[in-house]
């Protein structure tokens, strides 16, 4: 008698790639200056009991590599790691590194599947990455297991207000349906087992983060509206300690 096995269903994507303009924006001083460091500068000053050194440090999604640096002259770690889904990224980061004379290890992985061990991670770096995720729930369940009592969260995310914009839509792909709010966002973090204190949140509204570039108030002085539905949103969460 002859068994028939059901077909495998296909496999769930666990990100959206970015496109060929995205990954050329993420290269360039642009990117590097007013989008990467800039949410550095803020996201340091809402560390709460900053400490002068975090022993292991991680970037999730590290990309072309160009956080790790800033990551390690900041926070002084002893073991420094960066994660990516591509193998591409990987590669192109641990270059990166290597012409910068500084040590990094690489880990290609899922945000949503991590390959680190549970309490490993003093301080974990989340840039402009969550929006590509589809299992952002798992993704966050795996932020909490991977730090330690005590570790923090750095999180810096794009919202579906941003995402959803024509011109965002025009140069660059997402996940559409599972976009947040700002609120959202912070529901989610939160949801996980994350403390995330009122005075370590922040709501910049910077020139690129807006439907027009800015160009309203960069060129006719026009300035935004004080009611506004909120496009990024920085927060540093805290592990409880056990």
């Amino acid at each position: 008698m002859t068994s028939h096995s059901s077909p495998m269903p296909p496999a769930v994507p666990e990100h959206v790639p970015e496109t060929a303009f995205g990954l050329w924006f993420l290269r360039t001083p642009t990117w590097t200056l007013h989008v990467l460091e800039r949410a550095m500068q803020d996201l340091e000053r809402l560390i709460p009991a900053r400490r002068s050194s975090y022993p292991v440090v991680a970037d999730v999604g590290c990309g072309w590599g160009r956080s790790l640096k800033k990551l390690h002259q900041r926070f002084a770690p002893q073991r420094l790691i960066g994660m990516d889904i591509d193998p591409a990224m990987i590669a192109a980061a641990r270059s990166e590194t290597e012409a910068e004379g500084l040590r990094a290890e690489f880990i290609q992985c899922s945000s949503s599947r991590m390959r680190l061990e549970d309490n490993s991670v003093d301080l974990l770096f989340c840039h402009q990455t969550f929006h590509h995720l589809i299992d952002q729930e798992e993704a966050i369940r795996e932020f909490y297991r991977v730090l330690k009592p005590g570790g923090i969260l750095l999180f810096a995310e794009s919202t579906k207000r941003y995402i959803h914009s024509w011109i965002i839509r025009l140069l660059f792909r997402h996940p559409m349906e599972v976009q947040k709010t700002a609120g959202e966002y912070l529901a989610l973090v939160r949801s996980a087992g994350f403390e995330v204190a009122p005075q370590s949140i922040s709501y910049p509204y910077l020139w690129w983060s807006r439907e027009d570039l800015g160009i309203l108030e960069r060129v006719f002085g026009i300035k935004p509206r004080a009611e506004r539905e909120e496009t990024l949103i920085n927060l540093v969460a805290v592990k409880p300690q056990q």
